[in-house]
């Protein structure tokens, strides 16, 4: 642990240094973008450390390899850097490191915590291993137990940490009574709204004071709005939620709770965009990706940052075309197609980019409503329960590229096609170049409790790093990135399965 300085450096160095760590602790911390090999522009090749093996790790390993490592995404950075790097406490073992540090900042506190507690309400740890839910459930009463035995400021955090697991296990058991009601998603909505009026619920919609939100705790949040509660038409019907922040202008902070889904894969899924996101970037490529926040507040339940959106099949189905859409509400007599400029660019640019990320991650059960629109022209995808290769539907071509995608471009012949063709060859060779970062992040996962990486831990790897195809060159991945792209706008299978889906999404309003 005294030599994690050096994983800046090396990025095998990660490894040892990890494998180091097996007697020292109980969870660990992701370490974020500019800490950790690859993000300072390693072009190594990806090498399996050897040293990742369970018989290494042990019980470090699960909490090494877990998604709830984005604790520090909400950090900044300069102080990430500098708490690792701190030579004071290079001596104690990791677990009092990360307590330490956790209980001097109200971000970390927050993340922290939640992310320890998702692992000890896990019941399948407790199955697979039950020292790890021991490990986990010590932690948690050492973390807390600093908190509480503190300076007034720790005193404090505990005392915010306690009101947000009020709050949240309030919110779950309305949205329980909400699932058990009879009838159609609206009726479910009049019984939302009046249980959020009910005298026991006044504490869900005005706080004593002001309280941070879990999802992002830089966003302070004074109660809920009752009247702005609804239910999305999806299965689990998902509960949009406004809350009024602490600003001086009364702003709201719009997020999504979901009652009855292990958010963690979405989580991990979020966490590899927006490190992808940082890549790009550094490489001076901003493809307008929205990384929107998500934190699972148990395995059945957590939080979705709501952006402003409209799902693409709400797009024709009120609009009939994107281009529509686009012109509706970013209109320009000079720009192309009567749209503005800088729309196109943006719906161009993201379109390239999650092309090839959710081709990367091999993100499955792709259709039309979990791809959103914004008015500024951002396109993104939402709902991560399926990916590494797995997917409900029968023949998913590589990527999602409807003809209505396409269209929107206008069509295969057109100038923005074949900037968004030139944006997916350039993204996808950059991220190759930062495949060894990505892949020792997923070797990291591989005995965590993530959905998809937990039926063939010991494939996970190997189905990323061949999406890379690191065999081949530069001039022979884009040849390639050219086919995927062709057969994914030439693919016919899709088109029927989205109807078949459009048919249950009638049904199911």
């Amino acid at each position: 642990w005294p030599l994690r300085p050096g994983t800046n450096s090396d990025s095998h160095h990660l490894m040892r240094t990890s494998a180091a760590g097996t007697s020292a602790l109980s969870t660990v911390i992701e370490p974020e973008p500019g800490i950790i090999p690859g993000e300072r522009g390693d072009r190594g090749s990806f090498t399996a450390a050897p040293e990742l093996g369970a018989s290494h790790l042990d019980s470090f390993s699960d909490s090494l390899r877990n998604p709830m490592s984005s604790s520090v995404a909400g950090a900044d950075d300069a102080f990430q850097q500098e708490s690792f790097q701190s030579s004071s406490e290079s001596d104690c073992d990791l677990a009092t490191f990360l307590i330490n540090k956790a209980c001097t900042s109200d971000a970390l506190a927050n993340y922290f915590y939640w992310y320890l507690y998702v692992e000890t309400d896990d019941q399948d740890s407790v199955v697979k291993d039950s020292k790890v839910k021991e490990m986990y459930t010590n932690v948690m009463k050492r973390f807390m137990h600093r908190l509480q035995k503190g300076n007034w400021d720790y005193r404090q955090r505990r005392s915010m940490l306690e009101k947000q697991q009020v709050f949240v296990n309030h919110l779950v058991n309305i949205m329980k009574i909400v699932a058990r009601e009879n009838g159609n998603r609206q009726k479910k909505m009049e019984k939302l709204h009046a249980l959020l009026l009910e005298q026991e619920s006044q504490q869900l919609i005005r706080f004593p004071e002001p309280m941070p939100l879990p999802l992002d705790p830089s966003v302070r949040v004074r109660g809920l709005v009752p009247s702005k509660a609804a239910l999305f038409k999806s299965a689990l019907m998902p509960c949009r939620l406004s809350f009024l922040t602490d600003d001086v202008e009364g702003g709201e902070y719009v997020a999504i709770f979901k009652h009855g889904d292990d958010l963690r894969q979405d989580q991990l899924i979020l966490q590899t965009i927006t490190l992808m996101d940082k890549l790009l970037r550094k490489e001076n490529l901003d493809l307008k990706l929205t990384p929107y926040c998500v934190l699972a507040s148990s395995t059945k339940h957590g939080f979705v940052q709501y952006i402003e959106s409209t799902s693409v099949a709400d797009v024709l189905r009120t609009e009939d075309t994107i281009q529509k859409f686009f012109r509706k509400h970013a209109p320009s007599e000079t720009g192309p197609y009567g749209i503005s400029p800088e729309v196109m660019d943006t719906y161009v640019k993201s379109c390239a980019g999650y092309c090839v990320i959710t081709y990367l991650l091999s993100v499955g059960d792709r259709h039309l409503d979990n791809l959103l629109l914004t008015k500024t022209g951002k396109l993104f995808h939402i709902d991560f329960g399926y990916i590494l290769g797995r997917d409900p539907k029968p023949l998913p071509p590589p990527m999602k590229l409807s003809k209505e995608m396409v269209e929107a471009m206008g069509g295969i012949n057109s100038e923005h096609y074949q900037e968004f063709r030139k944006q997916c060859y350039t993204a996808f060779l950059h991220l190759r170049r930062h495949a060894n970062l990505i892949l020792n992040l997923f070797s990291l996962m591989v005995d965590a409790s993530v959905p998809d990486i937990a039926l063939e831990p010991d494939k996970t790897v190997k189905k990323v790093q061949d999406k890379f195809r690191l065999d081949l060159t530069d001039e022979e991945a884009v040849h390639y990135m050219q086919n995927l792209i062709d057969v994914s706008v030439s693919a016919v299978m899709p088109a029927l399965v989205e109807q078949i889906h459009k048919i249950a999404q009638y049904w199911r309003r």
